[in-house]
């Protein structure tokens, strides 16, 4: 799976710019089903988050959509009157399927779901990168299936992950000195960027599972990310794996 992530991601990671990475990915995500893009670096908004203060932080990147999307009536309803996606940054989500916050057999988001069909989005991805002094780089993948294969929306939230920390280096979120990994921290974060649980790991490694979560742990912190999936794809995008 390592190997698929990476192969997804490649063009975004030699981009000269955050919005040819943009381009890039979504070009190689296209052929897995993605039908939407929108990517964006940003500040954390200082005041209470709702949708107009997230609006406001502006930073947008790219948006690749249908043309007449941006503007319209559903694209408003999506971003002000109904936006479920706030409750993800509040908790610092990493990635997450739209679905998880706005089911699609809930009768409160049919209209969620309707105007976001206006942009052939049945189904969508987002990705976060969280860096220091709450710069924010975000991922918005757009699929044209409602339900798309597991491993293949597995693979293209951790490519994702990948471009929005690209991004954030072109904002300067990631220093240049981050501390080197063990070999064995190394090892545990390559497997399970592979899919592997840590009862896996372990029996792959020799050692027990507490020390393979005591390795990944350390490995996360050194890196500074907030998750073990952010942790993944900081050493993956500096070819630490």
């Amino acid at each position: 799976m390592l190997g698929q992530i990476m192969t997804l991601a490649e063009g975004a990671l030699s981009a000269p710019s955050a919005e040819e990475a943009s381009v890039r990915f979504f070009g190689a995500a296209s052929a897995f089903g993605a039908t939407y893009l929108q990517t964006r670096l940003y500040r954390r908004p200082v005041e209470r988050l709702t949708s107009q203060a997230h609006w406001s932080a502006g930073g947008f990147i790219k948006r690749i959509s249908p043309q007449g999307w941006p503007g319209s009536a559903a694209f408003n309803y999506v971003c002000f009157d109904c936006n479920p996606l706030l409750a993800a940054i509040r908790e610092n989500r990493t990635r997450y399927r739209f679905s998880d916050f706005a089911g699609h057999g809930d009768p409160r988001y049919r209209s969620y779901w309707d105007a976001l069909g206006e942009a052939e989005i049945a189904e969508a991805l987002c990705t976060t990168s969280y860096g220091s002094r709450g710069v924010i780089a975000s991922l918005h993948l757009g699929l044209g299936e409602r339900e798309p294969d597991t491993d293949i929306a597995r693979t293209m939230q951790l490519a994702g992950l990948l471009l929005t920390e690209r991004l954030m280096e072109f904002a300067g979120g990631v220093p240049d000195d981050l501390p080197e990994l063990t070999p064995r921290e190394r090892d545990c974060l390559a497997y399970m960027a592979d899919g592997r649980k840590d009862r896996e790991i372990a029996d792959m490694t020799g050692v027990t599972e507490a020390t393979v979560r005591f390795h990944i742990d350390n490995a996360r912190r050194k890196l500074g990310a907030v998750n073990r999936a952010q942790a993944v794809a900081r050493a993956a995008n500096r070819h630490m794996l």
